[in-house]
């Protein structure tokens, strides 16, 4: 799932006058630094803004993972430091002011501290081509929509686009992968929900695509929400389209990407209007299965010593099973700490190195011990899977790392089949990433580099099976 990209967001509110020699109009203005990384470089930009009640606000951008203007914590200054704390990444910088156009500090994220030393400068032009991205004039109708979660009583925002031409028409609600996503599910400059909307509402098929909640103009809280919790987002998007007389409220289906396409079969499983699904790289097996797998093949691909990926799987799978045992979040902190304390003694490492491993395994625990996470690894998606009566179309491609299609597709089709369900299509797409780009070796790494946003092979067997299983002319 894309939780193992390192993807920094921040919680946005805004910052209280600080107490100190330096001023928070000190820092105004856009601040520039490079994060090491084992994956490679990464740029970060701060910007700061003063506002008319004397607080300063703060957004983060991280060019070289597509994600801009993202609002930032609580911005201080505690004596001459700089501290910008970032909830959602549980972490936040530490920077001393030199002058007045340069930080020295680090990024503290989870246990890990990283040097990261930042400019008062003009922020980096980024350039990637998306030749794919749709641009107006739309040969369709396009609507921003609200829809209510009756479950958590909170609005959700979204796109409808509508075909030309006399309805009513079938419809599809695109359902996102894990973390958290805008409407498009924007990665790396990439839009594919806005690509895969445009080619079917090209083709004739009406689609609404929704911000998660807590994300854009959604309202709700995503840090505390699960799988489960998120599959009432998707339900709540299905009962806004019964009520449209423009939508066939008997061809109503689901498409889900990674996460997505577990949310899928979980609203299928309970609600009989939804018409089909389209699983995209969807989950097949219990999700500890699938992060092992996941963890493997990346780390593989990385180039990691063999040993150390052996080393890393076994923590992981111990961490899991304990997550898995002990409900309680405290509880299961203090013990996993204790545990991986004591497999480091019995190691004969010194003190520097065992400094470093627990801090890494302190990191780790962190994105283990969360809501989504304790779900993610215990739930099986076979249960929802044999539920699910509608016809099924599930896509994986063969360089995916991330949601492997040799261990998930089979895993799909047996599910349903169990449950009688023959109205099944699995297919492997050759040279196919995680996110459905042609690629070269499938790692993460490449998804910022690939200019195809989505393969047009792909969006074609979609259309195609959809209009056939719809029964479209």
């Amino acid at each position: 799932m894309k939780r193992s990209i390192v993807v920094l967001l921040v919680l946005a509110f805004a910052a209280t006058a600080a107490v100190s020699q330096r001023s928070l109009k000190d820092i105004e203005g856009t601040w520039v630094g490079t994060l090491s990384i084992p994956a490679g470089d990464l740029r970060l930009v701060f910007h700061f803004e003063m506002t008319e009640a004397d607080t300063i606000k703060g957004t983060l951008d991280s060019p070289d993972q597509g994600a801009v203007g993202i609002p930032m914590g609580r911005v201080t200054f505690e004596g001459d430091t700089l501290v910008a704390r970032a909830p959602m990444i549980r972490g936040e910088y530490r920077g001393l002011p030199v002058g007045d156009t340069l930080l020295t500090g680090r990024l503290i994220q989870m246990g890990a501290s990283i040097e990261l030393n930042m400019k008062n400068e003009a922020a980096p032009v980024v350039e990637y081509k998306r030749p794919q991205t749709p641009e107006p004039p739309y040969h369709y109708m396009e609507e921003e929509v609200t829809f209510r979660n009756a479950v958590e009583n909170f609005d959700l925002a979204g796109t409808l686009t509508l075909p030309e031409g006399k309805g009513p028409f079938p419809a599809v609600v695109l359902i996102t992968g894990s973390g958290a996503q805008d409407r498009d599910e924007t990665i790396f400059y990439h839009k594919p929900f806005h690509v895969i909307a445009d080619y079917l509402t090209r083709n004739g098929i009406a689609v609404l695509r929704y911000d998660d909640r807590g994300i854009g103009k959604s309202k709700g809280r995503m840090n505390d929400a699960t799988t489960m919790t998120l599959a009432d987002d998707a339900e709540a998007a299905v009962t806004y389209l019964l009520q449209r007389p423009e939508i066939d409220r008997r061809k109503i289906g689901l498409a889900g990407h990674s996460e997505g396409g577990i949310i899928a079969p979980i609203v299928a499983s309970r609600n009989s209007n939804i018409a089909f699904i389209v699983s995209l790289a969807g989950p097949g097996v219990r999700g500890s299965e699938i992060m092992m797998r996941q963890a493997r093949d990346i780390y593989s691909a990385s180039g990691m010593d063999e040993a150390e990926i052996e080393e890393t799987l076994a923590v992981n799978s111990h961490l899991f099973k304990m997550a898995v045992e002990e409900p309680d979040q405290r509880q299961f902190a203090k013990d996993a700490m204790e545990w991986y304390s004591g497999e480091l003694d019995k190691q004969g490492l010194s003190p520097d190195q065992q400094k470093e491993k627990m801090a890494a395994f302190t990191q780790g625990l962190a994105s283990v011990n969360n809501p989504w996470m304790r779900y993610f690894i215990e739930a099986d998606p076979a249960p929802f899977w044999s539920q699910v009566k509608c016809p099924v179309l599930a896509l994986n491609g063969e360089k995916d790392l991330q949601v492997n299609h040799e261990q998930n597709l089979p895993a799909i089709r047996q599910a349903l089949k169990k449950g009688g369900n023959r109205k099944v299509k699995t297919v492997a797409m050759p040279g196919l990433n995680h996110l459905f780009q042609h690629a070269g070796t499938g790692s993460p790494e490449e998804y910022i580099k690939i200019e195809e946003t989505f393969a047009p092979e792909a969006l074609e067997i979609m259309t195609s099976w959809i209009k056939k299983t719809m029964k479209m002319k």
